[in-house]
């Protein structure tokens, strides 16, 4: 059974979020602080899932929380909750980490199916490749273990959260071939995704910034104006 962590200070809307979870099958822990989240995750050594963090939280907010725990876990799901809707508010959750995010108000069926997207990706992310052949992807100097669900770039090691590993495999798939933001978002996220695709921008800059010798002059995930985003190596 997938564990969730849900990190909430208001009680009413933990103690929802919590049924709800109970309901589709989920077993969850409730916290009501991001110190307590924390806590609760090292005392469990980790043993979770998705963290549901809601942003604004007494003591260490949402953000710093995430900062945390993805330090400690590269492939933990994390899906923040927020009542604002500046887009900045959106931006900074992804780019520090986390997987997704769920704006208050929302309903039980949107917060199921992230969390249930995001379990099928840590399905596969657990699942070993099957074809000897299939054990790796290599492009240029990067490297794909697709048993390990490492990212190497020159034998360096490069850490990347599930999505930022699924995002460089489909590139890798697909070296050369332009692909438009909702194929990207279809293929990582899933047809029932109900997001935005302001989502995959994001993931490519965090992208580039991990990969990129130069993040704003990309020589590997270029952007197609007005469609998209394509993977090129160049050639010597």
């Amino acid at each position: 059974m997938r564990r969730i962590l849900v990190c909430e200070d208001e009680d009413a809307i933990r103690d929802f979020i919590m049924i709800n979870l109970q309901r589709a099958g989920y077993q969850s822990v409730g916290v009501g602080s991001g110190e307590e989240a924390v806590k609760a995750y090292l005392q469990n050594d980790g043993r979770f899932d998705v963290a549901i963090l809601d942003v604004m939280l007494p003591g260490i907010d949402g953000f710093e929380v995430c900062k945390t725990l993805r330090q400690h876990s590269q492939t933990l799901g994390i899906i923040m909750l927020t009542a604002k809707t500046q887009e900045i508010d959106k931006i900074n959750g992804l780019m520090i980490g986390a997987d997704d995010y769920v704006i208050k108000p929302f309903s039980p069926s949107e917060l199921t199916a992230r969390i249930d997207a995001l379990c099928r990706r840590i399905g596969v992310s657990e699942a070993a490749p099957k074809k000897a052949s299939e054990q790796s992807l290599e492009s240029g100097p990067f490297r794909l273990d697709l048993k390990s669900r490492a990212l190497y770039k020159n034998d360096e090691i490069i850490e990347v959260t599930q999505v930022e590993f699924q995002i460089m495999e489909l590139f890798m798939r697909n070296t050369g071939a332009a692909l438009k933001r909702s194929v990207i978002l279809k293929n990582i996220w899933g047809e029932a995704y109900v997001g935005e695709e302001k989502i995959v921008d994001v993931n490519i800059r965090r992208i580039r910034m991990k990969i990129e010798d130069e993040p704003s002059n990309p020589e590997y995930l270029q952007t197609i104006w007005g469609y998209g985003y394509k993977w090129t190596v160049p050639q010597d």
